[in-house]
């Protein structure tokens, strides 16, 4: 039999029983009323003046319980905060409170999804994506172990942040930011765990060899053989495939994949999820939103990467290392992260952060500053467990058979009865599909069922590092995702250190789903990852590339992939790098906003030396034989050669192929290329130029009245500034007051608020803000004051 865990109650007993939320309703709709003066007869008032309303107070002083003394938050003329506390436990609390002032609903929406909870407010379209995050979701046990890997006052912190968050919600009830008043939406208290909510997905980004990834490779063994699929894939480092003994490739097919990939990747991607239900008398305020996929303008692709490199202080005019980061991911609005600088004893750490904004992920203090890029490890296996021909919920363990654990929940529903799901796990991890057929189940063992596996909470080990010798140690509790992370301090030392919780894999390394009978078993975690100590070439560059140093003997941490996978920003990189200049803070801003294709520069030779026929071609084939490989905003050959690339035949790039053949497939894909450009920007060739091609659209959630303007951006497809490049910084740890970032569209998420869209030009002009660290320069450039005192209700 199996192993039955009945929870409806845990699932279902921390949301609202359905008589509370009956009278939430009610209420909601009353205070809806009243604050639009429906009950009054008066019109509802207008979208800005109820976005106003909503403003959360940024000057002057507030009471907040909770609190053990006063905090000041000052934040300055760009929007970011400097907290100063005079302990760490307000410290935490204040930051959570500011966090809530700026991004509640940003952070309502994250945890609705880590929870598993969007159907609630979403409907039923939403149920894959709960169904797969209860799956996959951490359930304990929140003990020791989980919180000590984070920091040796994690728990304490984490619960400071979570009061903090909760003390902004109970003190604003009546006044929340706009998006909850229009939609009736009420966000619930946090807690400790709250902070630790795990990245629950198969294809999950923190890893490359992913279970999406080992099940596609099987299915092409399975239809070209081993030796070719591994061709196609091209791992580096190279390895020779084997087939674990006992797996049938034969039995995997599409339908599993697509499986897989049901409420798998963010439901916020464009189109993934219906829009939210405005609630009475706000109705006819909001426009209607086109439908989400919009968002997303012609040809953009959201590129996510991310570059990051440090500069040993030989390469730097002061003699102190220099280190610039830009990790990449889609463009949206509010922005995925936020800067804060915090200030307490013990702690003096600036930089930024995604969801659940505690602490700094990416930062610097007084002494040294890190970064990261996505390596690469890999943290995910697929197990095919042996179904019992009788009792399908055993499954094979080595002689014997053992049963399945089974858990049941129910999902609240928008609109309709909950959701009951019947959920699996085997001693590998949750069952994601079930092939009685064939008389096996798949299941998964990810690192992120581990403690200690919260995305980016590491940080908190680093934000108290005092140089990069401490720094390989303290690097090592950053466990998810997986990361290049680069460090540089204060004395002149830089470093590199491949991070994530990897799997050591005796004998097997896991690029193949393995039978899950015991032969194939995890032997714990390797600590030999990859890491660089001050190399002798003067600085460390990565660029989601295989960072493998020279010389590395152990076994590789990971396969990437070699075939379709761009690495023109680390060759672009060590061509810059490489070349032994000295570079200023003012250099590498110009190098974070490098828009050089090397693909462009390999291609355009192909447009020179001869003439077409066609004039409309001729005209595009000149344009790009006397370009630069340069996409800025305003190069129309920029835009012809994007579009002709999407367009072209593999073969006019292919050596082998005839040369008046391959002219021909270049004029083939000129003209596919002027056809695209002219259904999409029109038919004025003077209009035509790469910004519009390249172009971020800036939407609000659901509101189409608190849009932003779509900004026209150089760079992109393959160059070091990426379509994803938005949150940067450059650290000059010589000076950290000369240090700069940038962070488009504004830090609040606040419509009406002066830092809603205030940086939003940042994205396509290339200006940085002063990322300010020392209290003189925060006081010069102060521009709203808040103190948060103990005491209120």
């Amino acid at each position: 039999m199996a192993l039955m865990d009945t929870r409806a109650g845990r699932a279902s007993g921390r949301f609202a029983s359905a008589w509370r939320r009956a009278a939430r309703a009610i209420l909601v709709a009353l205070a809806a009323s009243a604050a639009a003066g429906d009950s009054a007869g008066q019109p509802p008032e207008s979208l800005d003046a109820l976005a106003h309303r909503a403003l959360a107070t940024i000057e002057g002083e507030l009471a907040v319980p909770g609190l053990k003394a006063p905090v000041e938050v000052i934040r300055d003329e760009w929007g970011v905060p400097h907290i100063y506390a005079e302990n760490d436990d307000d410290l935490f609390f204040a930051q959570g409170y500011v966090m809530a002032q700026d991004r509640l609903w940003q952070m309502e929406m994250w945890r609705r999804w880590r929870e598993g909870r969007l159907a609630e407010v979403f409907g039923p379209e939403a149920l894959d994506y709960d169904r797969r995050t209860r799956l996959m979701m951490f359930r304990g046990p929140f003990d020791e172990t989980e919180w000590t890997s984070y920091h040796p006052d994690a728990h304490r912190l984490f619960t400071a942040h979570a009061n903090g968050v909760n003390a902004f919600i109970e003190q604003n009830r009546d006044n929340l930011p706009v998006e909850f008043q229009l939609t009736g939406v009420e966000p619930e208290p946090w807690t400790a765990e709250t902070a630790v909510l795990r990245w629950a997905a198969l294809g999950v980004p923190s890893v490359r060899g992913h279970a999406l990834h080992e099940m596609q490779l099987a299915l092409n063994v399975a239809r070209y053989g081993a030796e070719e699929a591994n061709r196609r894939f091209a791992p580096d480092p190279w390895d020779d495939l084997v087939v674990p003994d006992g797996l049938d490739v034969s039995i995997i097919t599409e339908d599993i994949l697509d499986a897989m990939r049901a409420g798998d990747g963010d439901p916020f991607t464009a189109g993934r999820l219906p829009a939210l239900e405005i609630v009475e008398p706000y109705r006819d305020l909001v426009s209607p939103r086109e439908p989400r996929a919009a968002r997303v303008l012609p040809g953009v692709v959201a590129t996510e990467g991310s570059n990051n490199w440090v500069m040993t202080g030989a390469r730097s005019p002061t003699g102190v290392p220099i280190l610039a980061n830009d990790p990449h991911r889609r463009i949206e609005m509010p922005a995925l992260r936020y800067f804060v600088h915090l200030n307490a004893p013990g702690w003096n750490v600036i930089g930024g952060g995604e969801p659940p904004f505690a602490g700094v992920d990416a930062g610097s203090n007084a002494s040294m500053a890190w970064g990261f890029t996505f390596a690469g490890t890999d943290m995910v296996d697929v197990y095919v467990e042996e179904l019992h021909p009788d009792e399908p919920d055993l499954v094979r363990w080595q002689d014997g058979w053992e049963p399945l654990r089974v858990i049941e929940e129910e999902i609240p529903v928008k609109g309709r009865d909950p959701e009951p799901i019947v959920l699996k796990f085997s001693r590998h991890g949750p069952v994601f599909y079930e092939d009685l057929e064939n008389g096996v189940a798949y299941a998964v063992r990810s690192v992120v069922q581990e403690p200690g596996t919260a995305a980016y909470k590491g940080s908190f080990q680093l934000a108290q590092a005092e140089s990069c010798a401490d720094f390989f140690d303290r690097a090592m509790h950053w466990l998810v995702p997986t990361h290049s992370l680069v460090c540089g301090d204060a004395d002149g030392n830089i470093a590199l250190q491949v991070t994530g919780l990897t799997p050591d894999r005796d004998g097997w390394n896991g690029r193949l789903p393995v039978p899950g009978n015991g032969d194939y078993e995890w032997k714990g975690f390797r600590e030999d990852l990859p890491r660089e100590f001050n190399p002798e070439r003067g600085y460390v560059a990565t660029a989601n590339n295989n960072v493998h140093p020279p010389g590395y003997e152990g076994r590789p941490v990971f396969y990437h992939s070699s075939r379709g996978v761009e690495t023109s920003r680390i060759a672009r990189l060590h061509q810059i790098l490489g070349a032994g200049e000295t570079l200023s803070v003012d250099d590498h801003k110009g190098i974070q906003h490098d828009a050089k294709l090397l693909a462009a520069e390999r291609d355009i030779p192909a447009f020179q030396g001869w003439t077409s026929d066609d004039p409309d071609v001729e005209w595009a084939r000149g344009l790009i034989a006397g370009w630069d490989a340069i996409v800025s905003s305003e190069s129309a050959a920029g835009a012809l050669y994007v579009r002709w690339n999407a367009e072209v035949d593999d073969a006019a790039r292919d050596a082998e192929t005839p040369e008046a053949e391959r002219q021909a497939l270049i004029e083939q894909g000129l003209t596919a290329a002027i056809a695209r450009l002219t259904r999409e920007l029109g038919p004025d060739r003077e209009e035509w130029r790469h910004g519009r091609v390249h172009a971020s659209a800036l939407q609000h959630m659901f509101v189409p009245e608190f849009d932003l303007p779509a900004v026209e951006r150089p760079g992109g497809f393959g160059a070091i500034n990426a379509t994803g490049a938005n949150f940067r910084r450059i650290i000059d740890l010589a000076d950290p007051d000369r240090s700069v970032a940038s962070n488009a569209p504004g830090q609040s998420a606040q419509p009406g608020s002066p830092f809603y869209g205030n940086l939003a030009e940042n994205l396509g002009n290339g200006q940085y803000f002063p990322l300010l660290y020392t209290r003189e320069a925060v006081e010069e450039h102060a521009t709203h004051r808040l103190t948060l005192r103990p005491g209120g209700r």
